[in-house]
């Protein structure tokens, strides 16, 4: 157990694989039910929906890495949940992430 203790187990990282998972789950469902023609947005390149999604996962990486250099991951408020459960600043970066993958889905 020693070899990976330095795996942080925490509530959002649990929350990230969930997502990330039920979004891979989704878009196989969707390939099957509804096959996809590729689709030429504003990068004038044609993409499918896996291009989508890897340029959305790429850019919520580089956007939560910038965060953390330049905002930092310090808590903005604590819920009154056991004994305090903090909410850092990355969770905006999540969200604004989260707009940037509707945006990237809606024209690429």
């Amino acid at each position: 157990m020693e070899s990976i203790a330095w795996m942080a187990w925490t509530l959002p990282t649990a929350i990230f694989f969930a997502a990330l998972a039920s979004t891979l789950a989704v878009m196989t469902w969707l390939a099957a039910v509804y096959p996809e023609a590729e689709r030429v947005g504003v990068l004038r390149i044609p993409t499918t929906r896996g291009d989508r999604l890897f340029i959305s996962l790429v850019l919520a990486a580089v956007i939560h890495l910038v965060w953390i250099g330049l905002v930092g991951t310090d808590p903005i408020f604590t819920l009154p949940i056991g004994e305090g459960l903090e909410i850092t600043s990355l969770w905006l970066a999540t969200l604004i992430s989260l707009l940037a993958a509707v945006v990237i889905f809606r024209t690429v």
